[in-house]
């Protein structure tokens, strides 16, 4: 799809979300859909199927997120994806994301972690980020297994690795 379509799917979704009040809450949402949505193949495959009838695929995504998330989420996820847009819910959500953080003034920090983090970690994450990069962070947790331990940050294009994978590969390389 076109930059300037995922730009308007965006905008639109942005818009929507923002309207009735619950942006921050829905932002956060789509953004754990389109990190679940890339790390699993099988629904990847079930929401991009052209195969697949619209009606089938929205059933999928109502099971999926009905109760788990606002409605407003569970609306514009189906939106996009009974459009026939399945393919480019990432880049669509992602430049939401990347809106709302502009609106509030804010840098999209997407950190991939083993664990989840508390609200305090959280907190504490977020500020060593804005005082590490010098810009004010909206901070998107991201849990990945495969880091092991410790954390890895992505601050625009500066990427911070402080993770326990990266290190023992270094070591390897070492060796």
């Amino acid at each position: 799809m076109s930059d300037a379509r995922i730009e308007g799917y965006a905008r639109g979704l942005f818009e929507i979300a923002r309207a009735e009040g619950t942006l921050d809450e829905v932002e956060d949402e789509l953004f754990r859909f389109a990190r679940s949505f890339e790390s699993s193949d099988s629904l990847r495959s079930a929401l991009t199927d052209d195969m697949i009838p619209a009606a089938k695929r929205l059933a999928i995504v109502e099971d999926l997120l009905g109760g788990k998330a606002t409605a407003t989420t569970t609306q514009l996820i189906s939106m996009v994806v009974g459009a026939g847009r399945g393919r480019d819910l990432p880049a669509i959500i992602d430049t939401l994301v990347a809106r709302a953080s502009s609106a509030k003034n804010l840098e999209v920090a997407e950190v991939r972690t083993a664990v989840p983090l508390s609200a305090d970690q959280q907190a504490r994450l977020a500020a060593a980020l804005a005082n590490a990069t010098g810009r004010q962070v909206n901070l998107k947790v991201v849990v990945d297994p495969a880091v092991i331990g410790g954390v890895v940050a992505t601050v625009g294009d500066t990427v911070i690795d402080g993770s326990v994978r990266t290190r023992i590969d270094q070591l390897k390389s070492r060796l």
